[in-house]
């Protein structure tokens, strides 16, 4: 299935990953591969256009994309690349993914895309129990109001999609799709069952 036309897709990897021992997350190895070879393959196979946010290892994401650091200090989390995403593509629509969810869905962008209507400005993910902040398209026409949002010190994802017309995509019959590995122990377990 060929992505929306207008989007472009970016791994987040560039935080601080403080709870995998400050390890750049995204090369973290699973079954002797990279977290983000895995969720690179699964945006790949769904016919994405893909960039990296990264703040470390800058050229050896090249491999997956092109390459893009924050443009805010500080590490703002995964806002920070959003916003650095908006800054440096001119795609009509982003879409985001992290870095550490190796089992996304098979036809993420195709649910995604089709939830999107005439006024929809953000589409996220939803697995039945809480949202997937991260698992996200966003219109670039949010940029403003992500920036103001970011100079007033906010961080809270959830309360940027308060601000915008937001429609949440229901995945709740693949729940576990969007384990996300944070910890050298939860890396372990899932290694072990995958």
């Amino acid at each position: 299935m060929p992505s929306h036309p207008k989007t472009t897709w970016v791994i987040l990897a560039g935080g601080q990953a403080r709870r995998m021992g400050g390890q750049d997350k995204g090369l973290v190895t699973l079954n002797q591969k990279p977290l983000i070879d895995y969720v690179h393959q699964r945006l790949t196979e769904q016919g994405a256009n893909i960039a990296i946010n990264a703040n470390r290892n800058q050229e050896t994401y090249q491999q997956y994309g092109p390459v893009f650091g924050d443009v805010l200090e500080g590490f703002p989390g995964p806002l920070g690349g959003m916003h650095a995403a908006m800054s440096h593509l001119d795609s009509e629509w982003i879409g985001f993914v992290p870095c550490d969810c190796p089992n996304l869905p098979h036809n993420l962008i195709e649910k995604l895309v089709k939830a999107i209507e005439a006024d929809t400005e953000i589409v996220v993910a939803h697995d039945g129990e809480s949202v997937q902040p991260v698992v996200t398209m966003m219109k670039r026409d949010v940029f403003e109001r992500l920036d103001r949002f970011l100079a007033n010190g906010d961080r809270k994802i959830v309360m940027l999609y308060d601000l915008c017309t937001t429609r949440y995509v229901d995945f709740s019959d693949e729940h576990d799709a969007f384990i996300n590995l944070n910890t050298p122990d939860e890396l372990e377990k899932f290694g072990a069952l995958s």
